[in-house]
């Protein structure tokens, strides 16, 4: 009963981490062989069988048996049943507390970078779509009344610096989590002459948590800062989801898709319901919660390991897959969008144009506040007809998106990744 309270999910969750445990595992012997805690046939050894144990987790055949508590346990008690005491010695100098801040900076730098990679597609497909429909113009709105053109140029392009914007949130979170903690032990050190320096280069981490108690107390703000850059991603995609659930309601009609990414209605056969987005738009705005979930369970804990902090798992894992799903599953329904061409030709729009003509007025050499007047008059006495034109030749205007400047300004920060695609041609 105590057991079942205590493991409860981790056994599950903790299988994401298996690949992770192995590899900081082997950067830690070699580090030990280094400093003399092993010798080298018993590294080499060591290496072999944990080796054995990756191929076992990339095969998908790796699980936890039954009475061992979680993944740690697991490696080093297949390693001791295959080695004997050789097995057992992979522990000096480290504890359960920094092996498992080791594992989840590995496994929440990859994710992050996942993460990102998604993020860069589906800024390519806005910025793809920016450039094919940047001449179709469509009402912009303030306060959900018609106010000035717009274009999907626009639109798309919006949402695509929109996500430039939470990459910097990203990058702080992969900057936040690419340190490295292994060394800190329980949180207070060791006093085995440990090489810190000669792990984080195994590793590929940036730096090293340096303080051994600052080191204990990432855990949680790791998960923090990831949290925060998941909400703000979450935050653009749910408002793209709702602008194109509006878009695709028969009041608008600016998009449609094809029906098969549509669903129906058991009564009215007419519908073509946008689910998806429905369901994206309900996901993203779950998403933005857990930040809030995550600073609650660390709140105010005292200095040090606690155990509340293993419930972390149950709230970032899958956070993070439905993330990397979300924006994936964005990028395919816009790579079916259909956009309507002809929207602003409905008289409805007509008022769109009314900034337009006050603007000719007053370059014409009519005070501003008297071609405001002259036009607004018009309104009222029906006698407004508009020009269907727009001249927007300023940065980020309808004439002028900057699109290859925003890539540019994403480019930068993907880049922080290590990730080797390019934003360039899109």
């Amino acid at each position: 009963m105590i057991e079942e309270f205590t493991v409860g999910r981790d056994r599950e969750l903790d299988l994401r981490l298996a690949r992770y445990d192995v590899e900081g595992s082997m950067a830690h012997i070699r580090m030990l062989e280094s400093i003399g805690l092993l010798k080298a046939d018993e590294l080499e050894v060591l290496l072999k069988a944990l080796g054995e144990i990756a191929e076992v987790i990339e095969r998908g055949e790796f699980t936890i048996e039954p009475g061992v508590e979680d993944v740690h346990s697991q490696v080093e008690f297949m390693l001791t049943a295959k080695l004997g005491d050789v097995g057992k010695k992979i522990h000096s100098g480290r504890s359960r507390n920094d092996q498992v801040l080791v594992d989840l900076k590995l496994f929440m730098r990859d994710e992050l970078r996942r993460i990102a990679d998604a993020v860069s597609r589906l800024f390519k497909r806005l910025q793809s779509l920016s450039e094919e429909y940047k001449d179709v113009l469509m009402p912009g709105y303030t306060h959900l009344q018609v106010a000035m053109p717009s274009s999907f140029g626009l639109w798309f392009g919006a949402y695509a610096e929109s996500l430039a914007d939470d990459m910097q949130m990203l990058v702080a979170a992969y900057n936040i989590a690419n340190q490295n903690p292994l060394g800190s032990a329980a949180g207070y050190g060791s006093s085995f002459p440990l090489d810190r320096e000669m792990t984080t280069s195994l590793l590929g981490f940036e730096t090293l948590h340096y303080n051994v108690v600052a080191a204990q107390m990432s855990r949680g703000k790791t998960e923090r800062a990831a949290s925060m850059a998941i909400g703000a991603i979450a935050s653009t995609l749910g408002h793209l989801a709702m602008d194109v659930c509006m878009w695709m309601c028969q009041n608008f009609g600016f998009v449609s898709f094809p029906d098969e990414l549509t669903t129906g209605s058991s009564i009215m056969p007419h519908k073509k319901n946008p689910d998806v987005f429905e369901i994206m738009r309900g996901k993203c705005n779950r998403l933005q919660s857990i930040q809030n979930e995550i600073a609650l369970l660390t709140a105010n804990l005292p200095l040090g390991y606690n155990r509340d902090l293993q419930l972390l798992k149950d709230i970032i894992f899958p956070a993070t897959t439905e993330m990397t799903d979300c924006l994936d599953m964005a990028d395919f329904m816009l790579q079916h969008i259909r956009i309507r061409r002809d929207i602003i030709d409905d008289p409805r729009y007509d008022y769109l144009f009314t900034v337009e003509e006050v603007n000719r007025l007053v370059l014409g050499g009519m005070p501003f506040r008297e071609a405001y007047k002259k036009v607004g008059l018009e309104v009222q006495d029906g006698t407004y007809r508009p020009v269907r034109a727009v001249s927007h030749t300023h940065a980020g205007s309808i004439n002028n998106l900057c699109n290859p400047e925003i890539a540019l300004k994403f480019q930068k920060l993907y880049d922080r990744f290590g990730c080797q695609a390019s934003c360039k041609e899109s």
